[in-house]
């Protein structure tokens, strides 16, 4: 049985040498030293790099130091103790970076479990907080979603987007450039179909924020 090498912070000391002796009672942990603040916490990892750091949350600036914990040892993991059971909770400890949580109402059977199944790789949660996982990594992705690129574009269709963005109608886009009506419905046409937008707004609004609207060379546009 392989043997997990433990950090614990916790403010109160009795808390975490309660939890040493506990846990040093098993033979499968062995903790390594503990900690009373994040200080003690980022030198302790960056000269022992334990397997798991146990980190209570009420710990004054522990939320902030689970990507510096990560940061100095990538190997070791971090279990998050006394999390809420609200979705906001255990996103933002996720989001954070911890490989898992002990709720404030688990057990110290659960804090084995979540110990031995973080060493390992493992999330043991119950199938709500999954969930919930799951529909942020959902959202994320969306937000993620490449757009089309702005480079697909003519020197034509940019400069009547950067007509859009000024509000003018198709008509006075026309009278500007010198073209028919009919063509500019056409440019405005493709450049929708092209960033994949159903209104001459939001056209203008992903090229602003992909690649901003540059004016068209000296002499380049041809209708």
């Amino acid at each position: 049985m392989p043997v997990f090498r433990v950090l614990i912070t916790a403010a109160v000391r009795l808390y975490r040498e309660g939890l040493a002796q506990y846990l040093g009672q098993a033979n499968c942990f062995d903790v390594v030293r503990t900690a009373a603040d994040v200080g003690e916490t980022l030198t302790a990892v960056r000269e022992l790099r334990p397997d798991v750091v146990l980190l209570d949350m009420t710990t004054p600036g522990s939320h902030a130091a689970i990507p510096d914990i990560t940061a100095q040892s990538p190997a070791t993991r971090v279990v998050a103790l006394g999390v809420g059971d609200s979705d906001g909770d255990v996103l933002a400890c996720a989001e954070a970076g911890i490989s898992g949580y002990v709720s404030r109402d688990g057990s110290l059977d659960d804090l084995v479990t979540a110990i031995e199944c973080t060493a390992r790789g493992e999330l043991p949660c119950t199938p709500r907080v999954a969930g919930t996982l799951l529909r942020r990594v959902a959202a994320l992705a969306a937000d993620a979603a490449p757009t089309p690129p702005v480079t697909a574009l003519t020197v034509r269709e940019r400069e009547i987007a950067r007509l859009v963005e000024d509000g003018l109608s198709n008509k006075q886009i026309a009278g500007r450039l010198g073209i028919e009506v009919a063509t500019v419905k056409n440019h405005v046409h493709n450049l929708l179909e092209k960033l994949q937008v159903h209104r001459r707004g939001e056209a203008v609004a992903r090229l602003r924020r992909r690649d901003g609207l540059r004016p068209a060379p000296t002499g380049a546009v041809s209708a």
